[in-house]
């Protein structure tokens, strides 16, 4: 059977499949659709050839964009100022922890960003399992937005360092990033502005009965606008991606069901796609590599440790258990662990052995917090009964 064909159908068997393994097995689809891509692409069923990997890389910009649609800029506004430095405190406590680590293990310096990640994306799903009246997920939530703001700032900063290294170049890109925000900033201020004295405006681009799906071509069109103008600027076009998710979440509330209609169409068909063209490139067979594998389980017990000490010290107005459950919650930033290991792989920044332990830790890191998470609130409703 032709190459393609093969990886066609061996692709849409992993899309309809993954669901029904996330169940048998509790885990997340995320880390499914990974270990799925690896096995089928270390058979040889799955060839990655110039088409899948170009639909994956779309994948993980719809990814990004997503990420900026679960950001609500409003968070900062009502944020108490205790909790809001707290917060700094916090991230900075990470960086200053991973600086250590790295320093003290002697790792590259690719580490000292990676650790402190912190992605929204599966404290979603636990909001899903847990509801949004329990306190920690809710301080949870609050804190892992700034942190995502942070993380996808630095990832920008990061890919620009590693594609021109210290030069002219880096900070050319850097201080056209921060004219670009300026302007960002000015156009969403003007556009607040506009839609508060004009409410109309924004229920006649997205009105609350539309046949033409006005909202997805309104969405779609901010999308690939904000990639197109990064890619003319060159700067990171996630950071694109991103800021036109923040876009649609802060000017289009109104709509409900929009989020829900783009997390549907990402994470049911694009979003796979990325995260099955990540698996495929672990090859299974070094997994008998007994250094790759500590190397994994290292940067996970430091990642999830970091977090652990930095909530246990900050957040001190919760009790311990939800203060171990914050820091877990934030210890699977996956999506942007995955993302800035690939940027640095693609660049040729970081080894075979360093990228497969990213990814390997990425896995561990969801799979250990998600059963201490279960663990932990199955002994509070046992003592509470």
């Amino acid at each position: 059977m032709n190459s393609s064909i093969t990886t066609i159908i061996t692709i849409s068997i992993i899309i309809i499949s993954t669901p029904y393994f996330s169940r048998i097995i509790k885990l997340p689809l995320t880390p499914v659709e990974i270990i799925l891509g690896s096995i089928a692409g270390y058979a040889g069923f799955i060839h990655n050839g110039e088409i899948f990997k170009l639909i994956s890389e779309v994948g993980f910009l719809y990814l990004m964009f997503l990420a900026g649609v679960e950001v609500d800029l409003r968070i900062f506004k009502k944020m108490d100022i205790s909790l809001f430095k707290k917060s700094v405190v916090y991230i900075l406590l990470l960086y200053l922890l991973s600086f250590l680590s790295t320093y003290y293990l002697k790792l590259g310096n690719i580490f000292i960003i990676t650790m402190p990640l912190i992605s929204v994306g599966l404290i979603i799903s636990l909001i899903n399992d847990y509801g949004k009246e329990a306190k920690w997920l809710q301080l949870s939530m609050i804190v892992g937005v700034f942190g995502e703001i942070v993380s996808i700032t630095l990832i920008t900063f990061s890919s620009a360092a590693l594609n021109f290294g210290l030069s002219y170049q880096f900070y050319k890109t850097i201080a056209i990033l921060f004219a670009f925000l300026l302007v960002i900033f000015i156009i969403f201020k003007t556009l607040e502005v506009i839609f508060w004295w004009y409410p109309g405006i924004k229920t006649y681009l997205m009105p609350f009965k539309d046949n033409d799906e006005k909202d997805i071509r309104i969405s779609f069109s901010i999308f690939f606008i904000l990639i197109a103008i990064s890619l003319y600027l060159h700067l990171e076009i996630a950071f694109g991606a991103f800021i036109a998710g923040i876009f649609i979440s802060t000017f289009f509330k109104h709509k409900e069901e929009l989020t829900e209609k783009l997390t549907s169409f990402g994470f049911g068909f694009l979003v796979p796609l990325f995260f099955i063209y990540v698996g495929t490139t672990l090859d299974i067979s070094l997994l008998k590599n007994s250094e790759l594998i500590k190397m994994s389980l290292i940067v996970t017990l430091l990642m999830v440790s970091m977090r652990v000490i930095s909530a246990t010290i900050i957040f001190l107005e919760v009790s311990i258990k939800e203060r171990l459950l914050l820091a877990l919650s934030h210890s699977m930033p996956l999506t942007l662990l995955v993302a800035i290991a690939a940027i640095a792989y693609e660049l040729r920044r970081i080894d075979t052995n360093t990228y497969y332990a990213f990814i390997l830790a990425s896995i561990f890191e969801v799979i250990l917090s998600m059963i201490f998470i279960k663990t932990i609130t199955s002994l509070q409703k046992s003592s509470t009964k």
